[in-house]
């Protein structure tokens, strides 16, 4: 199990192709580890009250979000045998279609990965004081709410 101190999980802008493909390929040495899961949350171009969604801008209380982070983390890895957890979230303009939330779980078996995964991204979206602002095509914005 891979314990660790509160890291800072934001990186400015959107989580690129790049980003996540090194992020598996640095788990090939880890040979214990026999399945990975990952989530990737992506900006949708939604349409609300008939004005479409061009980007999100993401701002936090960085300090106490990886806190938050942290405890998701640390309670996953009590609850289920991983192997490891990362987590990355942006802050900043990120436009519709790339990514936001970059979540990957390693463990030595399928199963743990899938439940981990899904309790910690509900757990995220539930506790974390990441905050988005819709900026829509005609300059005007709303805070957005999650659901």
């Amino acid at each position: 199990m891979e314990k660790s101190k509160v890291k800072n999980v934001f990186i400015q802008g959107a989580i690129t192709p790049e980003f996540i493909a090194k992020s598996i390929a640095n788990h090939k040495s880890k040979t214990q580890i026999g399945a990975h899961d990952i989530f990737l949350g992506q900006v949708r171009a939604d349409k609300i009250e008939g004005r479409k969604v061009e980007a999100i801008e993401y701002s936090a209380y960085e300090e106490m979000a990886n806190l938050k982070f942290h405890e998701i983390r640390e309670a996953a890895f009590k609850r289920f045998d991983l192997s490891c957890m990362h987590i990355y979230h942006s802050t900043g303009i990120v436009k519709a279609g790339e990514i936001c939330l970059f979540v990957f779980v390693s463990s030595p078996h399928r199963k743990e990965v899938f439940e981990a995964l899904h309790e910690v991204v509900e757990e995220i979206k539930k506790q974390v004081p990441v905050f988005g602002k819709e900026l829509f095509e005609d300059d005007s914005y709303q805070w957005k709410v999650n659901t």
